[in-house]
């Protein structure tokens, strides 16, 4: 199989000051989109698990079996999302497809490293791009309801998940091996945790309730 040249990703212009070029590989493949699950077709959903998790099981097996046959170590990143771990509605492929990459990149963790290989994950929160948006929230009806379910108020932007991936790629990196790093803004552990919607409760509010929490008396 010969694969093209733009799978190898080097990231040497974001690496700091001194440090060489690596031997990187980023898997980024992605194709996505919203869709009732009863409305998709077998080709739809082949469509997608292809790009997402065939298309990077391809690259890393080609790209390690020839690492190792050079007795080179390499530093392999895969790009998901926070609903590989959930799952999610109206994304099945691609929450199905996901996760597989996910589960492939923690197997080879544990198997390659011996080769010096490391293989990490990032799942990055909602960062707002023409191909993701224009697919996922054709409407635009939605980016102000993915804002307010994330702490820190805001999107992600490239620049900040263009950062995280070089850290994960360079020596600073080096004892990082099969980890799944959550890049959201925390907007996984706002929805997770069953009584974060309190946050909109007013001082007022919160008055009122500590005093009758007060008058409570027994069980």
């Amino acid at each position: 199989m010969k694969l093209p040249a733009r799978v190898f990703f080097t990231l040497g212009s974001r690496l700091p000051c001194g440090l060489a070029p690596r031997r990187i590989v980023i898997n980024n493949a992605a194709g996505n989109f919203i869709s009732p699950t009863e409305r998709l077709s077998p080709n739809a959903w082949k469509t997608i698990t292809d790009i997402v998790l065939n298309g990077t099981a391809f690259v890393t097996l080609e790209i390690g079996k020839q690492l190792i046959k050079a007795q080179k170590g390499a530093a392999f990143l895969s790009i998901t999302t926070i609903y590989a771990e959930t799952g999610s509605g109206f994304v099945v492929p691609s929450a199905s497809a996901k996760a597989g990459v996910e589960a492939m990149s923690k197997s080879l963790a544990a198997e390659w490293g011996k080769y010096g290989m490391r293989f990490n994950v990032i799942q990055p929160g909602p960062i707002k791009t023409k191909g993701a948006f224009s697919r996922l929230d054709p409407t635009g009806t939605f980016e102000k309801e993915m804002i307010g379910r994330i702490p820190c108020g805001r999107l992600g932007t490239v620049e900040e998940l263009a950062n995280l991936a070089a850290f994960l790629c360079s020596d600073y990196a080096s004892w990082i091996n099969g980890a799944v790093i959550k890049f959201d803004g925390g907007e996984e552990v706002l929805i997770s945790g069953e009584f974060n919607d309190l946050r909109k409760v007013t001082k007022e509010q919160w008055d009122t309730i500590e005093e009758l929490i007060r008058k409570t008396k027994g069980s």
